[in-house]
């Protein structure tokens, strides 16, 4: 058993603790408190003066698929470039747990992530959920309840990447919709034979892992993260995936804050970030620091992402500067741990401090976000590291 005694407990859903402890026993919390009994034999982390919070999740990551250290002539996992079009493929046949970024994105206080293909492609993929232990295989990292979700990009990258690059479709933002709309409504004849094929009514069809994978997205059951920084390319999103009945998340984000009514009108939930970008193409030329203040004052839920690798390891900075532009401490702290656990459909395991979730958490020397502030302990599954 572990206890971490005497801190300023931040459980994000039942308010904070002062002077209090949280009990930890065979991977889960079992107890927390500012009068909970400390058993006899507890490994005990004396926390005065810090503050423990749930563990960090970055809800918009390529760690590990993006491998580093890397080098000029090593190419990344990221994309599959070959087409713009890869559903099929699966972020977890590239990750490495033995990657430089796992030590370091957990030393800053992170336990989970969610792991992206890139942006290059219009469908890019399948994503994969895993806490940042010290593993062997990449079983043993994986959040096997997360559920799959699936990259979609609107904007410039497939344009760079396959119009200007690779000089085949889609070049403009008119092939970009287009293209994403015939696979989706090939998806569509996809999954209405494999249920009439279920239901005695003729032939299953040939498999196909590409339209396989997207089954469940045109039946529902399965979200996509949609890459879209630019206001209009937010917009064509929404309308494609509303055409197609889909459920749906915007990564980026980076003009919400120019439809806000809209996206709130919508009840979209956006993942902000990252917020250092620099202004190295058009369509970001308008992020705004104050974008997560104005997105809470427009009621618009949102998590915060460094959308990075190693790097992952400095959003709480980031955090900090949009709280001083604006963001409360509270919706920030929402935006690092469980909203983006609710994203990710992990919001029953982590997130929070409660009991019976699992012993996911992050002592801080002070406040997380302020960066004079140091990351002493970051726990996972009740293992102190």
């Amino acid at each position: 058993m572990l206890a971490l005694t005497n801190a300023k407990v931040l459980t994000v859903t039942n308010g904070v603790i002062e002077n209090g402890t949280v009990l930890v026993e065979d991977g889960k919390i079992t107890a927390v408190g500012s009068d909970v009994v400390v058993p006899d034999g507890a490994q005990v982390v004396d926390a005065t003066g810090k503050w423990v919070t749930p563990g960090l999740i970055d809800a918009h990551s390529h760690m590990t698929v993006k491998g580093e250290p890397a080098w000029g002539g090593s190419v990344s996992d990221i994309t599959e470039i070959t087409s713009p079009i890869t559903p099929g493929v699966r972020a977890m046949d590239a990750v490495n747990p033995h990657d430089w970024s796992v030590p370091l994105v957990r030393a800053a206080g992170f336990t989970t992530v969610a792991v992206l293909p890139g942006s290059g492609n219009l469908i890019s993929g399948q994503t994969a959920v895993f806490k940042l232990k010290e593993a062997a295989t990449v079983l043993d990292l994986l959040v096997e309840d997360a559920p799959v979700q699936i990259k979609f990009a609107f904007g410039e990258n497939p344009k760079r990447i396959h119009g200007q690059q690779q000089k085949h479709a889609p070049l403009t933002r008119l092939g970009n919709a287009l293209m994403v709309r015939e696979f989706l409504a090939k998806a569509v004849e996809y999954s209405d034979a494999l249920a009439a094929a279920e239901r005695g009514d003729g032939a299953r069809p040939a498999r196909d892992l590409h339209l396989e994978a997207l089954v469940p997205v045109v039946r529902g059951e399965r979200t996509c993260r949609i890459h879209s920084h630019r206001a209009d390319d937010i917009v064509t999103a929404t309308r494609v995936a509303e055409e197609f009945g889909l459920r749906y998340i915007i990564d980026h984000a980076t003009e919400a804050w120019k439809i806000s009514d809209y996206l709130k009108e919508k009840d979209v939930t956006c993942i902000v970030g990252p917020m250092n970008m620099e202004l190295d193409k058009q369509e970001v030329w308008e992020r705004r620091i104050d974008q997560p203040a104005l997105l809470e004052a427009a009621g618009i839920t949102f998590c915060l992402t460094q959308d990075a690798r190693s790097g992952t390891r400095f959003l709480p900075a980031f955090v900090g500067i949009a709280i001083a532009h604006g963001l409360s401490f509270e919706t920030a702290l929402r935006a690092v741990t469980i909203n983006p656990a609710t994203v990710l459909g992990i919001d029953h395991r982590t997130g929070s401090i409660e009991v019976g979730k699992d012993a996911d958490l992050a002592v801080f020397s002070g406040n997380p976000f302020n960066s004079m502030s140091k990351c002493e302990h970051t726990i996972i599954e009740g293992v102190l590291y």
